[in-house]
């Protein structure tokens, strides 16, 4: 099989679409944020999962950047790079949750709750060092990301405006439903759900632009016959 530039670009929409997706389920099943749900198998899960989903967000706007970069101008690429620096930062924040804070729900029990409160802004009283600066830049460079990268998206108007749209002025629309809910974690969903429609547009746009020539070639007279 040939490996193209247009056939990875188009993989990476399904990227998005699995990551939107799985951000969507991570929201919804996420355990609560206290130390003794750090040391459950269902806590372990969930933050592998939400090592995934991030590397596919990463993977997923690279794809959707790269399919239109000459019409997404300094918007899209500030947008770009903001929001992957937000992902990053955020997936060293899952490292930690997945990997770090169940060996120390036991031995170190003040250092998880005060993670925890951080994550979910509420109060904590031990130092966690420079970690509050880098959550803050995460969550600050992860809104503005989004509102930039969905922007110059909607303004391109190469893949889904619906699904641009959505994802600049995602929280926006999830919350006031968080609000209203009670739980914060769903007032990321409507983003991720921006992030999968584009990734569906920019897989499905691969196919209909394959379509057309596998028709042409299926057209074409047999030159054996023709003769």
């Amino acid at each position: 099989m040939k490996v193209t530039t247009t056939g990875m670009i188009r993989a990476t929409g399904i990227a998005a679409i699995l990551a939107g997706a799985l951000f969507v389920v991570v929201q919804v099943i996420h355990p609560p944020e206290t130390v003794e749900a750090v040391a459950t198998d269902a806590w372990a899960v969930v933050h592998y999962v939400t090592l995934a989903m991030l590397t596919l967000f990463v993977v997923g706007i690279t794809g959707i950047y790269a399919r239109q970069i000459d019409k997404l101008g300094w918007i899209g690429l500030a947008g770009f790079v903001v929001l992957s620096f937000g992902l990053l930062l955020n997936i060293g924040g899952a490292f930690i949750e997945a990997l770090v804070e169940p060996l120390l729900a036991t031995s170190n029990p003040d250092f998880v709750h005060a993670f925890n409160g951080m994550v979910m802004g509420t109060p904590y009283t031990a130092d966690l060092g420079a970690l509050p600066s880098m959550w803050s830049a995460s969550s600050a460079a992860f809104i503005a990301g989004t509102l930039l990268f969905g922007i110059a998206n909607l303004r391109a108007g190469v893949l889904s405006r619906w699904g641009s749209g959505v994802l600049a002025f995602g929280l926006v629309i999830g919350l006031p439903i968080a609000t209203l809910l009670g739980n914060q974690r769903l007032a990321a969903v409507p983003i991720s759900i921006g992030l999968a429609w584009l990734g569906y547009s920019l897989w499905s746009e691969g196919r209909t632009h394959a379509a057309p020539v596998r028709d042409a070639a299926a057209s074409r007279p047999d030159p054996v016959t023709a003769a």
